[in-house]
């Protein structure tokens, strides 16, 4: 892929963070990366259009960039009109900045075995705005495009290659989880 300018800035800041071995706080990492996020989906400018196709039935997760050690990735996620992920979980912090569009996040908890899933927030996320998650403060939850009429667009970055990383679905019936390994909708990106 092309350099981006806009990105390859975030890129940089990432870079730079897991370098600086004073930045060890996770939170302080999050602050970081997300002031940088941040700033990049503040402009609807830059996402080249081949990261931007909707797919008729599934959000699509494309791979922008994967860091050559697997510390980070930056993902464009597109989501047709009202389409959602299941419930699930990242194993690693999480970052999401609204590009373009809005979505609704549901997160959840687990109660105990057996037990139907908790829904403890639902929260709304429109242009120019981030959120994060992370194991240590909950980062299970549901995210659905927030329009049923058009295309929306979210840029997440993630404290390791989402991509490969072994992770949970949850049955919100009863919290019992099944693993998975998302992969990308460019199943050819190399990585940058």
């Amino acid at each position: 892929m092309e350099s981006i300018p806009r990105l390859q800035k975030l890129v940089d800041t990432l870079t730079a963070l897991f370098k600086e071995r004073e930045v060890k706080d996770e939170q302080q990492k999050l602050a970081i990366a997300g002031d940088a996020l941040k700033t990049l989906v503040a402009t609807d400018d830059w996402l080249p259009e081949e990261f931007a196709q909707p797919h008729p039935q599934y959000y699509q997760q494309y791979l922008l960039y994967r860091n050559p050690q697997q510390r980070f990735s930056i993902v464009s996620f597109v989501w047709g009109p009202g389409q959602t992920t299941p419930i699930h979980d990242h194993k690693v912090w999480a970052l999401i900045g609204m590009l373009r569009g809005a979505e609704r996040g549901e997160r959840f908890e687990l109660v105990s075995s057996g037990q139907p899933m908790k829904c403890i927030s639902t929260d709304m996320l429109f242009q120019g705005e981030i959120e994060s998650l992370s194991p240590s403060s909950g980062d299970i939850h549901r995210v659905s495009n927030a329009y049923a009429n058009r295309v929306s667009i979210s840029i997440h970055v993630y404290g390791g290659d989402i991509g490969q990383i072994k992770r949970h679905v949850y049955d919100a019936s009863n919290g019992q989880a099944r693993e998975f390994i998302s992969g990308y909708a460019n199943v050819n990106a190399a990585a940058s």
